[in-house]
């Protein structure tokens, strides 16, 4: 994935795009309870600045992610950066059967509501559109809430086409382990209940 940054052409504060990596765990999980809380979950979240510094930093990375900032005044307070980041776009490689080409799955896109309007929403989607294009990839795909209707609406005029025949399945906590044990292959270490969020 190439390093190189978008900026902001737009009236307003400058701004820009760029790739994300483990000295931005902090903001991304700021952000990602900010989404949380928007989503009417805000005590699912349990990832920690560590996780993401950890899943951002190996070197074959299973998870990638980028960010857009925003410039702050020319002269922030003493002991301020000179840009925040507002926005998220956290991603990994998914695969089609039915196509034999990989695709990204977008699993959280989220600009903070002070820092909308400017076009980061639309930049950051922008810039995974073009990772897939260099990357030979087919399709971006993500979910969206069925009550987020500003979501669904921005994500039309985009050009995006809503799977309705398709439902969300999710295998987790106890289940998931229970299903586990069902494997022949694999002997399992003892554990306790699990409780899960996403």
């Amino acid at each position: 994935m190439s390093g190189d940054e978008t900026t902001g052409r737009s009236p307003g504060p400058r701004w820009w795009i760029r790739d994300a990596g483990p000295a931005d765990a902090a903001d991304i999980v700021r952000l990602v309870r900010e989404l949380a809380a928007y989503e009417r979950q805000p005590q699912a979240v349990v990832a920690t600045a560590e996780d993401f510094a950890a899943a951002l930093a190996r070197g074959h990375r299973l998870v990638h992610a980028v960010v857009a900032e925003v410039a702050t005044p020319e002269r922030p307070p003493a002991g301020t950066r000179r840009a925040v980041v507002a926005g998220i776009a956290v991603w990994f490689v998914s695969f089609s059967t039915w196509r034999g080409r990989h695709g990204i799955w977008l699993e959280d896109l989220f600009v903070s509501p002070d820092h909308r309007g400017l076009g980061l929403g639309r930049a950051l989607l922008a810039r995974l559109a073009a990772i897939a294009v260099e990357l030979g990839y087919e399709r971006v795909e993500w979910n969206v809430l069925d009550w987020n209707e500003p979501a669904i609406a921005f994500y039309r005029r985009l050009g995006a086409e809503a799977l309705d025949e398709w439902t969300v399945h999710r295998l987790s906590g106890d289940a998931l382990w229970a299903l586990a044990a069902r494997d022949t292959t694999t002997r399992w270490p003892e554990r306790g209940p699990v409780t899960s969020a996403d």
